[in-house]
């Protein structure tokens, strides 16, 4: 089995054995990973957790998951169900639904466990009830210019609201809640097309309790060439979206409220300079200059400053050079120093 990641070796055959009752279902989609889905599963079987069930849910995929998955069948803790194409989030809430197991943990298909993910998670929640997601640091590997840590800044063991909502506690994707909660919040909003974990991880919080974070490397996060979450203004609308609703569900004078409405407009105002570089990139550079001297405010830097008096000159320059800052920001490029980047990626 090839793999980029040097924690992940070729199945040995371990038999699933008998481990009792599940502790937590492990939700796998697979929406066209199915040269990938292989290395998930033999990363799940390889937990030194063994009181799992899993669940692969093949989301109307183009690639030939079902046969992919077919020869992890054997182990009597992983079902393979396959629907038509309705999103992640639709996929993720059916799949929660055919499981029994008190907690949901969350793999994608083209993601890995360390073997201590569970073993080091699961215990959380059972221990503590005001706990309402688990979380820990991952290694993003795969097409990157550098593999890096998720999270590559110092973070507090435990996680607010308010620092869910700024960002300032980084949740990994490959997080771990609890089922009852998934419940009361009704799973996740398929009707968010960006943004969907952010928004669920948001609406748990919103029923209080704390964000719990293992200080360890305990998943591996690959980007892809050509992967999910390509504009930033879709991921924009995505995060708006999310304020949006915390917005309305906070309680009249929560403490919260101005840490929204300052989100809000700060993504309001990104959201604008961004579609003034959509302006530029469809052609309408005129027009596009314009808006983007209004909402320059959202940029700063020598390379910015440069850049805006290059346009004044020579305004033919500022397609190409925005057309060039897309491509560098797009998922999995990496960015620049030239043009940083407004948005951080979700881990």
């Amino acid at each position: 089995m090839n793999t980029d990641s040097p924690f992940l070796s070729p199945d040995d055959g371990c038999a699933a054995g008998d481990h009792g009752p599940p502790r937590v279902a492990v939700i796998v989609p697979a929406y066209g990973v199915a040269h990938l889905v292989g290395e998930a599963l033999t990363s799940l079987q390889r937990q030194s957790l063994r009181a799992w069930e899993c669940v692969v849910i093949d989301d109307g995929a183009p690639d030939d998951v079902a046969g992919a998955v077919a020869p992890f069948l054997g182990d009597p803790r992983i079902r393979f169900i396959g629907t038509a194409n309705h999103g992640v989030s639709a996929a993720r809430n059916r799949a929660i639904a055919v499981t029994s197991a008190p907690f949901i943990a969350l793999l994608d298909g083209d993601d890995l466990f360390r073997p201590g993910y569970l073993a080091a998670v699961v215990p959380v929640l059972e221990a503590d009830p005001a706990v309402r997601l688990v979380t820990c640091n991952a290694r993003v590997f795969g097409a990157v210019p550098r593999v890096r840590m998720c999270v590559e800044r110092p973070q507090p063991k435990h996680g607010t609201l308010a620092a869910v909502l700024d960002r300032s506690f980084n949740i990994y994707i490959g997080t771990t809640f609890r089922r009852t909660d998934f419940d009361t919040v009704g799973g996740f909003d398929t009707r968010m097309a960006q943004s969907e974990d952010f928004d669920f991880w948001v609406r748990l919080m919103l029923l209080g309790g704390t964000a719990h974070y293992v200080d360890e490397i305990l998943g591996e996060y690959r980007v892809r060439p050509g992967s999910a979450s390509a504009s930033a203004g879709r991921l924009l609308l995505g995060n708006i979206r999310a304020y949006e609703k915390a917005r309305a569900a906070l309680a009249e004078g929560a403490p919260e409220i101005a840490l929204v409405d300052r989100l809000l407009a700060e993504s309001r105002a990104k959201l604008a300079f961004e579609h003034a570089i959509d302006c530029i990139i469809d052609g309408d550079t005129q027009r596009g200059l314009k808006e983007l001297r209004q909402t320059r405010g959202q940029v700063d830097g020598p390379a910015w400053r440069a850049a805006f008096v290059i346009w004044r000159f020579f305004p033919a320059l500022a397609r190409p050079m925005l057309r060039w800052r897309r491509r560098a920001h797009s998922r999995g490029a990496g960015g620049s120093s030239l043009f940083p980047s407004m948005l951080e990626s979700e881990g």
